[in-house]
């Protein structure tokens, strides 16, 4: 088929066989065609990744959100004042 699109080969080592395989049960209807199998396998892939992504996100946030003012109290108003007096000018 004709395409402007880059193209990528992908060598069917035993790994890739096995994914393909187990593709072909998950998507029986294109069983016939590694590549609609391997198209599968990379939207699926994809999405995993933006889902992981998401999940490191909120996770940081929910550290953000635990740790947020447990140093309140812990310097005086003048504190930053007082440090730069020692700095040289």
């Amino acid at each position: 088929m004709p395409t402007t699109r880059p193209r990528h080969l992908v060598t069917e080592t035993d790994q890739v066989a096995k994914a393909l395989d187990d593709a072909a049960r998950r998507w029986p209807e294109d069983r016939h065609s590694r590549a609609k199998l391997l198209q599968h396998l990379v939207e699926v892939g994809h999405q995993a990744l933006l889902d992981q992504a998401a999940e490191r996100h909120d996770a940081r946030r929910a550290a953000i959100r635990r740790t947020s003012g447990a140093l309140t109290g812990t310097y005086e108003d003048s504190y930053l004042e007082q440090l730069r007096e020692d700095w040289p000018a």
